[in-house]
């Protein structure tokens, strides 16, 4: 069982939580402008390939139109290659996100536990509530009676009781109180 002074406080557990809503929502925005450029990207091979197919059609010489598809492939494979590039930065991007993820839901059952913890301890003093109220009644009722009997069997403290210690005819010790 850990000790509960030990556990980050409610305001520590929001804070934590604002701050994975901030990387959540930093990723979602990267993402979201990623998949921006690669539709760029898509839509300007698109553009290239059908570029090559109308000047390919247009200039029949095999070697002019060779030249232009090279010229244009040299260009898509750029492309292709910042694109995979892109997919890999997004895969990482989203295997950290995964392990944030998993790091605030391992943190937030913690918390429960804890809090759970707390309210079982919380339960257990309410149900003895009742005996300890009990206990303190009887112990006080007890305290009426006995406290004064032990204190006026004790010279001393007869007399911080106000009282008189005599000892009586009979050869026995009493501690009494007069009346004006």
């Amino acid at each position: 069982m850990t000790d509960p002074s030990s556990a980050p406080s409610d305001d520590e557990l929001r804070e934590t939580l604002d701050l994975l809503s901030t990387v959540m929502a930093s990723v979602s925005d990267r993402v979201d402008a990623n998949t921006q450029v690669l539709d760029r990207l898509n839509k300007t091979a698109t553009e290239a390939r059908q570029a090559a197919f109308a000047a390919k059609a247009q200039t029949d010489p095999k070697a002019y139109g060779e030249l232009v598809g090279e010229t244009i492939d040299g260009k898509i494979n750029d492309n292709l290659v910042r694109m995979g590039q892109m997919c890999v930065d997004l895969f990482e991007a989203s295997n950290r996100a995964q392990d944030v993820l998993r790091k605030a839901e391992e943190d937030r059952s913690v918390a429960l536990r804890q809090i759970w913890e707390r309210e079982q301890k919380a339960g257990l003093l309410k149900s003895r509530l009742p005996w300890f109220g009990l206990v303190a009644v009887v112990l006080a009722l007890a305290m009426t009676v006995t406290l004064p009997r032990f204190l006026a069997s004790n010279a001393s403290a007869c007399g911080i009781l106000g009282a008189s210690w005599i000892t009586t005819t009979t050869d026995v010790d009493a501690c009494v109180f007069y009346v004006e």
